[in-house]
């Protein structure tokens, strides 16, 4: 049996929190002088020293616009299709993984890193091919999941964020432009981000992405907006480039979900 899995072009950085239940502020975090008490705490091991704190407070905004702190912590399960045909569930209290693909199906645990994978409704977990996506299901996830949920892992741990001034979106918004770099942490530390944030909607409406902190120019820069509500998060589905568009489709956040979903040896109905 052939496993073939194709992403889109980006590995990325940072393995986030699994729970995210709590993000206990980091004492370096109190060298940065943010104006109110609108903040969201930083993840353990952001790089407060770092970073700036125009950069935090625009952070601090978009997580408001998107919802506030404490929905994205009491938020479980999110479901969406990804390229290449991946349909996933994720649940963040357990850290429960459900994914999708033609006739694979695979539940697993990303806290354990234990799972089953199945085709047809067949066990083939021992088989090469089984072995083979579970060895590649937390990568599956991380890259996966930070497609959808980028925004709010802003102060995640191991993050610098910088402001690099006021940019224009290719939509031509005015922006400002943050960057976040990385150290010690996850698959692809070398990586580089920028994000235009929208300064209108505080939202993030467009990332570029550098294979090497180094590298003039990104190895895709694409939109980020067509913000929808979703429980009670704003949640983006376009992620076109300049010339062709492209979309995460069957975005849900919910509570709840049907009891046996999460351990389905075969594709589920799409969560509404």
């Amino acid at each position: 049996m052939r496993f073939c899995l194709r992403f889109a072009r980006t590995l990325v950085p940072a393995l986030f929190g699994l729970l995210l239940l709590t993000a206990p502020a980091h004492a370096q975090n109190q060298k940065i002088k943010i104006k109110g008490n609108a903040s969201y705490p930083a993840a353990e091991g952001f790089d407060a020293a770092g970073s700036d704190a125009k950069a935090v407070a625009i952070a601090d905004r978009a997580m408001r616009e998107m919802g506030g702190y404490e929905n994205w912590k009491n938020a479980r399960y999110f479901a969406w299709s990804f390229f290449g045909g991946q349909y996933q569930i994720w649940d963040k209290y357990t850290g429960d993984f459900h994914w999708e693909k033609d006739t694979l199906v695979a539940n697993y645990n990303l806290n354990t890193k234990q799972g089953r994978v199945y085709s047809r409704g067949q066990d083939i977990s021992a088989s090469p091919t089984g072995q083979k996506v579970l060895d590649r299901m937390t990568g599956i996830w991380i890259n996966n999941a930070y497609w959808l949920v980028m925004p709010f892992k802003l102060k995640d741990s191991g993050v610098t964020l910088t402001h690099k001034g006021e940019a224009k979106t290719m939509d031509g918004a005015t922006a400002d432009l943050l960057q976040m770099t990385f150290k010690n942490v996850g698959v692809t530390p070398q990586n580089r981000y920028e994000l235009l944030v929208n300064r209108a909607t505080g939202l993030v409406e467009e990332w570029a992405y550098f294979a090497n902190a180094t590298d003039a120019q990104p190895g895709f820069r694409r939109r980020w907006n067509q913000y929808t509500k979703f429980g009670n998060l704003l949640l983006a589905a376009d992620r076109s480039d300049a010339s062709k568009p492209t979309r995460l489709d069957n975005i849900a956040q919910v509570q709840t979900l049907p009891e046996g979903v999460m351990s389905s040896t075969t594709p589920v109905a799409k969560v509404k």
